[in-house]
């Protein structure tokens, strides 16, 4: 009974956090048009920033990997298969680095006013997606220019791929939050993670680079903890879905090991993995928010 209780207790806490937040939704709003504007402010070019970042992304792994190594000459359309993976990846990261110090960064204004602490990193997710829909605009335009806008079947990669990595994104953002607090080389963890995991993720290349390699180490079971990462599995997700040749894979339905070139590769039960990547990562998210929630009770006293 008394488990029972707790999780009831839990359930209740978590829908009392939602409530509060819908009710301040307006002061959400203003918080994400602040952090939009406050990025660029004093700029000339403004806004013209989150696509100049990415476009110079794109060029010098192009130029670098693309053309110095080589790896263009594997992988047709590859600026659009970079770009795809850029665009997801800059989504997830800019989440996780700014969340991280949502809190911290607005400490004087948690101080001063009672309101619910989880609409700071949410914020964050805000002004990221913003970020993404302008990229992502550029993104389906060069598709459209440089190799045919996919019209296949493999289009369903993209809410779920997106979804998965806003919600492992948004729950990594709120533990790390709120650990920020109390423990300020969080801050400096996290952008080892983020280096680490960029190159953990197929975003610069192929992922039939990686199963290749694990293969010839004889070590197949690395293949499946490379693809037990959340972000892999999006990222392969999406660039199905964006990138021409990979939809074209997608839709003839054949498994990887069919496939012979390592361009039209793909994971085999690619959405299977991408549903059990969301169900996991909303529980991550739900374990996240208890946290947060365990943990808020100090912040005024430890900013």
């Amino acid at each position: 009974m008394r488990q029972a209780g707790a999780g009831r207790g839990l359930a209740l806490g978590t829908l009392r956090t939602i409530r509060d937040i819908w009710a301040h939704r307006e002061l959400l709003g203003y918080l994400v048009r602040r952090e939009l504007k406050s990025r660029y402010k004093d700029s000339a070019l403004g806004f013209v920033w989150s696509v100049i970042r990415p476009l110079v992304m794109l060029l010098v792994y192009y130029v670098a990997l693309g053309k110095f190594l080589g790896a263009s000459r594997g992988i047709d359309g590859f600026a659009i298969f970079i770009y795809s993976g850029l665009t997801l990846w800059t989504l997830f990261s800019e989440i996780v680095t700014a969340g991280t110090g949502s809190i911290v960064n607005n400490s004087g204004l948690i101080k001063k006013v009672y309101l619910p602490r989880e609409i700071f990193p949410i914020a964050s997710v805000g002004s990221a997606l913003f970020n993404f829909a302008i990229q992502f605009g550029i993104l389906i335009a060069a598709t459209v220019v440089l190799s045919g806008f996919p019209t296949t079947s493999a289009w369903w990669y993209f809410p779920v791929s997106l979804l998965v990595i806003v919600v492992w994104a948004t729950a990594l953002a709120l533990m790390l939050s709120a650990w920020n607090v109390y423990l300020r080389d969080v801050g400096y963890l996290v952008e080892v993670f983020i280096m680490v995991f960029f190159w953990a993720s197929p975003i610069v290349y192929a992922w039939s680079y990686a199963r290749d390699a694990f293969d010839e180490m004889g070590a197949h079971w690395l293949n499946e903890v490379f693809l037990a990462n959340p972000v892999t599995v999006a990222v392969i997700g999406f660039q199905q879905a964006i990138w021409a040749p990979g939809a074209a894979a997608a839709q003839v339905g054949r498994p990887a090991a069919e496939v012979n070139t390592a361009q039209f590769a793909h994971p085999d039960e690619l959405m299977l993995r991408l549903l059990v990547a969301l169900v996991v990562g909303v529980l991550v998210l739900w374990i996240g928010q208890r946290v947060f929630a365990r943990l808020q009770a100090n912040f005024a006293q430890e900013l």
